[in-house]
Parts: C-alpha cells; sequence; structure tokens
C-alpha cells in the first residue's frame, strides 16, 4: 500500500459561518433558544442577516474546520462538500484553498444557493446557532473522488450528513472506497439531536466495523447509549469500536481504545470567547497525530492543544498557528 497523500479527507456540509455578538435580549426577541441550533429557510436566514449586528463571514461547517486545523498543524488536508455558483460558494472554496486545503468538489449550478449559518454569540461564549443548508444537502454519491478517498489515511465523516439520502449514499460510497484501499474511517456524531434520529444507524456502523474511529463529545455519547452515566456509555462504547475519542469540556478527553481508557486534561485557557468549532479542532489533532502514527493518547493531548485555540477568539477556525502552538507543548512535529 502506497503513503497516503493526505492525513485525512473530510466530508461534510460545507457552510460559510455568519459570527456576531449579540446579547441575551436579542435572542429573545428573535425568539431564539440560548445555546441551540436552529435550521432554517432561505427566507428567514435573509431576515436574521438583516437583523443582527456587525458580522464575520468565514468558510465553517463541522468537517471543514477540521481540515482547516490539520493543514494549520502543517498536515495535509482534503475536503468534499457542495457549494453554489455564487459569492457565498466563492467565498468558501477561496478561504478552504488559501489555507491550503485541497477543495474540488464540483458546484451546484443552480436553484439552491450555498449553507450559511448565523451564529450568535452571547457574552458567556455560548453560540446561538440559525443554519440554511442550502447546497450542502445536494451532496451526492457522484461528487465522492475515489482517487482522493484512497489517498487520505483517514475518510472523516460529519454526522450530520446522515440526514438527506443522496448524502448518505454518499457517505456509504466513501467508506467502502476508503476501506478497499485499506485506509481507516472516522465518525464524528455531530449533534445530540442528530443521535437521536439515526442511533440504531450510527451503531450499527460502529459494529459492522463501517466506522473505525468515532468521536463524540459526552453527551452525544449518552444520547447514543440512551443513558445519564457517562461511565456506563463508556463501558458500552468499549465494546462497540476500536478506537474512540470523547471530549468533556472543560474536563478534556477521554480516549477508549484497546488499552482501555485513558484521560487527558484540557489545555489551560485564560479567557472562553466562543466555543464554536472547539470538537472540531479537536478531532483535528487527534486525526493528524494518528495518521502521523502517534499513539491515542498523544493524539488527544494534540486535540486538546488545538482545541483550546480556537475556543479563545470569535471564529471556528485557528487564527495563528497551530503547528507553532503544538511544538510549543513539546510535540515534535
Amino acid at each position: 500500500m502506497n503513503p497516503p497523500k493526505f492525513d485525512a479527507l473530510c466530508i461534510g456540509n460545507a457552510i460559510v459561518d455568519v459570527l456576531s455578538r449579540a446579547e441575551d435580549d436579542f435572542l429573545v426577541a428573535e425568539g431564539l433558544h440560548k445555546g441551540t441550533m436552529h435550521l432554517i429557510d432561505n427566507d428567514r436566514a435573509e431576515s436574521l442577516y438583516d437583523a443582527m449586528g456587525p458580522a464575520i463571514e468565514a468558510s465553517g461547517g463541522s468537517a471543514g474546520n477540521t481540515a482547516a486545523g490539520i493543514a494549520s498543524l502543517g498536515g495535509k488536508a482534503a475536503f468534499i462538500g457542495k457549494v453554489a455558483e455564487d459569492t457565498f460558494g466563492d467565498v468558501y472554496a477561496h478561504d478552504m484553498r488559501a489555507i491550503g486545503v485541497h477543495f474540488n468538489t464540483p458546484r451546484l449550478l443552480s436553484g439552491t444557493a450555498t449553507a450559511r449559518s448565523m451564529i450568535l454569540i452571547t457574552p458567556d461564549g455560548e453560540r446561538t446557532m440559525n443554519t440554511y443548508l442550502g447546497a450542502a444537502q445536494e451532496l451526492g454519491p457522484g461528487d465522492i473522488d475515489p482517487d482522493i478517498v484512497g489517498e487520505a489515511a483517514v475518510t472523516y465523516l460529519e454526522g450530520y450528513l446522515w440526514d438527506p439520502p443522496l448524502a448518505k449514499e454518499a457517505f456509504r460510497r466513501a467508506a467502502a472506497t476508503a476501506h478497499a484501499a485499506g485506509r481507516r474511517v472516522s465518525l464524528t456524531l455531530s449533534d445530540p439531536f442528530c443521535v437521536d434520529r439515526f442511533r440504531t444507524e450510527f451503531l450499527g456502523l460502529m459494529r459492522d466495523g463501517t466506522v473505525d474511529i468515532l468521536f463524540a463529545n459526552d453527551s452525544e455519547l449518552r444520547s447514543l447509549y440512551e443513558t445519564a452515566s457517562l461511565d456506563a456509555a463508556l463501558a458500552a462504547l468499549a465494546a462497540d469500536c476500536r478506537l474512540a475519542a470523547v471530549t468533556v469540556g472543560a474536563d478534556g478527553a477521554i480516549v477508549v481504545d484497546s488499552d482501555g481508557m485513558s484521560r487527558v486534561a484540557a489545555t489551560p485557557v485564560e479567557t472562553v470567547a466562543d466555543l464554536t468549532g472547539a470538537g472540531d479542532l479537536f478531532a483535528s489533532g487527534f486525526l493528524f497525530g494518528v495518521a502521523r502514527g502517534m499513539p491515542p493518547i498523544d493524539a488527544a493531548r494534540l486535540g486538546t492543544v488545538a482545541a483550546s485555540e480556537v475556543i479563545g477568539h470569535i471564529g471556528p477556525r485557528p487564527e495563528v498557528s497551530l503547528l507553532d502552538l503544538a511544538r510549543d507543548a513539546g510535540f515534535s512535529l
């Protein structure tokens, strides 16, 4: 088997994030529940955009953020996601290529606009997301480039993509192609509500060997196993998946593998400005580390370094070199 060209191929919703600070009163006036994610239509996206204060527009989406983090670590990442032939599509494509991520998914030429998410950040750092999925939901099996999949050490799949039928087909095709090439497949559970809808299918993907590496936070994992006990969920996870990384907020992360369970402390952060992208960037460090042959415990430590950078500022992607931060933290990269 040839050495991989990419550390990871990330497949997910291509979304332009529109980030703005907001007071709690604004959320109440707009009928929004703090800390949640709302799916909205194009009309609501336009009206909310008009009502928001000054905003930062940047390429986002969970898997796209992970690809950006891998690139910032000095790794090689590719991304597959669908954007339209419009201004937001131009923004997304430019941002991905400018940071060194391979991105050449064919654009949607008519009908639906590029996805965007209005993210309102309150003074406590909590995010309230309002997402129009648009063209991102049009990703299909024809968009999966088998050559790119075969050249990636790990193919990383976003749980949100399990909603649209065509994207689900794309997901399965990518996984089968990766395994046929002798590569690994990873899944992030994405959201407790996503888990509630597709619990049986996600468990099936783990148990039948489609998924080799699982990412989840503690809420998603407890939802997956329908228990209030994190310990019970971790015990069940150990029987279902070969390798998993579970983030537990300020308490860091837990690695589950053939050696048992190991806890990794969070990298200290002076100020939490915005939690957007913390899990995505943890996945960046972990995937990069695993792709480069690190023991899972060290890969998780690298993940906490990456996550600590992104929560210290507004926006879901690194503002400084993660490679420099990792070296400062003692990693030889």
